[in-house]
């Protein structure tokens, strides 16, 4: 069986990076999103499990003693993991499996499994951002003020990345996404395998 592809997605807060990943993996098979441990609170809406596992920061720093963490990070004043377990297991299962993590993140994973891919989400101006972050009502203004000056460290990482998306016309930047994706799958070191029966069928 083929191994699947490890991709991390990160953008600043507000470009949209939760969205388009919820629809890009319910278009393209076999793609999963690795579920992050956090210790912030649960939002309206969010689901454990679901959205995020959400632990206690003696229950986070447990499984940080223990290892059990393919990357983590604290961003703002919680702290983010990817447990290396759940990763493995998707990606041994021939799964392409999104990372959602920041460039801290990122970071590490890539000196871990450097042939990973890495994908950056830009908003199409500060504005747009700026007026995002306040349409999803969940800051105060000091908070999004916070955000939005994380948001140019975050941005000022973007020449770390493979690939760079603008999240200006969602559609566009969806299908953008998805074509990362399919091009990947249909690289020489993984169709050759696939395709192992035709090709051997072909050359008869």
């Amino acid at each position: 069986m083929t191994i699947g592809k490890l991709y991390i997605i990160s953008a600043p807060s507000g470009a949209g990076k939760t969205s388009l990943v919820k629809h890009l993996i319910v278009d393209v098979p076999d793609l999963t999103v690795s579920i992050s441990h956090t210790t912030r609170q649960m939002r309206p809406g969010e689901t454990h499990g679901l959205d995020y596992y959400f632990l206690s920061t003696e229950e986070f720093q447990l499984m940080q003693t223990k290892g059990a963490f393919l990357e983590h990070a604290q961003v703002f004043d919680n702290f983010y993991g990817t447990a290396q377990q759940t990763v493995a297991a998707n990606l041994n299962q021939g799964k392409d499996v999104i990372l959602e993590i920041d460039w801290q993140g990122a970071e590490q994973i890539k000196k871990l499994l450097p042939k990973c891919l890495s994908i950056f989400i830009l908003p199409p101006s500060t504005e747009v951002l700026l007026q995002r972050l306040r349409k999803r009502g969940q800051d105060d203004e000091q908070i999004i003020a916070r955000r939005m000056r994380d948001a140019v460290t975050e941005i000022s990482h973007h020449a770390e990345f493979d690939y760079l998306v603008v999240n200006d016309d969602f559609a566009l930047a969806l299908t953008e996404l998805k074509s990362i994706i399919i091009a990947n799958r249909l690289t020489l070191q993984r169709q050759a395998n696939r395709l192992q029966p035709l090709l051997a069928s072909l050359l008869q």
